[in-house]
């Protein structure tokens, strides 16, 4: 394959892989208004508990069923751990944190994803940001604040600190979980680290969660409660995560977390008819500051790692 083919196949891996990180964000911005349904329908816990265990079990049906060489019993224990932090805790601390928040500050929270994932990556000395990244991470941040004023405008002390704060732990769990599971992917397929990754992250969490799953009334689960832990089980765990590590794989952990910037937007839109709450002006001029942020990340190479991989 000459030069000019090897550039025009590159090309056009990463944008497929970016057209499908925006699959990723509108499962994901969706999946706010939808966690939030279910914490209203289930424990909170109870509910992440159910829906992560039909999102391991998708996974594990999925993973045999390709046939994909299993990773070795090693990597399959490491990525186990992994899941520990990347999925149990950080689901732990999330739905915690959303069950007191409104989905929408939610999704403001998780958009600083980008910042602290690029200041972990430097902690870590695994990758080098760009002026011009820089820029751009700057620049959704701005926005993102606009958002947040903006909501606390309009809804007052109704958003509660403690829910964010603990939203905003998630959100670390999950920095230091890309950048660790990161050098797995030259190995071990999306798939593969998805679904051990997951299936870790559920076993803790049951644990945390069984006191309240024996509790649930299931006769009294309507079907819009299913839906929501189908939803949240399959497509925001599964799929999504799918075209998460897809991304991280071909254009590196920092500038995949840009395009989390575009979940609010989305979570917005989608929670006002579904939850009454109601975007203002200065939503919209955030929105333009996240919208810019990423397209300032996207002409910029994002990350360079620092080790020459």
């Amino acid at each position: 394959m000459n030069a000019d083919a090897k550039t025009h196949a590159a090309t056009r891996e990463v944008l497929v892989t970016e057209a499908l990180l925006l699959i990723m964000v509108v499962v994901w911005g969706v999946n706010f208004a939808v966690l939030k349904y279910g914490t209203t329908q289930f424990a909170p816990l109870a509910y992440n508990g159910i829906r992560m265990t039909v999102g391991a079990l998708a996974l594990l049906a999925v993973t045999f069923w390709s046939r994909e060489p299993h990773p070795i019993r090693a990597d399959i224990r490491r990525l186990m751990l992994l899941g520990v932090l990347g999925h149990g805790m950080y689901q732990l601390f999330f739905i915690l944190g959303l069950a007191r928040a409104r989905a929408g500050t939610a999704s403001l929270v998780v958009a600083s994803s980008p910042a602290i994932i690029a200041i972990v990556g430097r902690l870590l000395g695994v990758e080098r940001i760009s002026r011009r990244a820089v820029m751009g991470i700057a620049c959704s941040i701005t926005g993102i604040a606009f958002v947040i004023l903006g909501s606390a405008a309009t809804h007052g002390e109704d958003a509660s600190v403690v829910g964010d704060l603990l939203i905003l732990v998630s959100v670390v769990c999950w920095s230091f979980y890309t950048h660790l599971m990161t050098p797995m992917l030259s190995r071990v397929s999306g798939l593969q680290i998805t679904t051990w990754t997951v299936v870790g992250g559920t076993i803790p969490m049951l644990m945390f969660a069984m006191p309240d799953i024996v509790h649930v009334q299931w006769s009294q689960v309507g079907p819009l409660a299913w839906g929501a832990v189908l939803y949240s089980g399959l497509a925001a765990m599964g799929v999504a995560n799918l075209f998460w590590f897809r991304g991280v794989r071909v254009i590196g952990p920092t500038r995949t977390a840009m395009f989390s910037n575009l979940q609010p937007i989305v979570a917005v839109l989608v929670s006002w008819p579904l939850l009454g709450e109601i975007p203002t002006l200065w939503q919209g001029v955030g929105a333009a500051g996240v919208l810019g942020g990423l397209m300032l990340t996207r002409q910029s190479s994002a990350t360079e790692p620092a080790h020459g991989e």
